[in-house]
């Protein structure tokens, strides 16, 4: 049976963007949320993407006959910025820019010692009995 060229591309391009859609998810823009004390690290994601479909169909002199189709698809994530947020402040820590990693850089020990305070802190806390 010979199908039409374009149904070919079109369930290329159909099964294309359902994978697609099964890569780029909200957890894929923003990572999941990582709390270190009272601070909540939420990363951000760069994500972009190239796709192509095609086919044909073809037949040699003697009659015989085909058709073909393909498609492929890439993608790149990369991660770009950092949302720390520790009370009501919020702050966005671009990491492209060496200044975003320097700041980020800074925090850690204050992160640290917040984990370290926030584990001495539960081993204090009374048992109820």
């Amino acid at each position: 049976m010979h199908m039409p060229n374009n149904f070919s591309v079109n369930e290329n391009l159909g099964l294309l963007f359902e994978k697609l859609e099964s890569f780029i998810q909200s957890k894929t823009i923003f990572g999941e949320s990582l709390k270190i004390g009272e601070t909540t690290l939420i990363p951000v994601v760069d994500v972009s993407f190239g796709m192509g479909s095609g086919g044909g169909d073809g037949s040699d002199p003697k009659g015989n006959g085909g058709t073909g189709g393909g498609a492929g698809i890439g993608a790149k994530a990369t991660p770009t910025a950092l949302i720390v947020i520790k009370g009501d402040n919020i702050e966005v820590l671009p990491i492209k820019k060496s200044s975003g990693l320097e700041k980020l850089i800074e925090m850690v020990p204050q992160i640290v010692d917040e984990v370290k305070l926030h584990k001495h802190v539960k081993k204090e806390e009374p048992s109820e009995e």
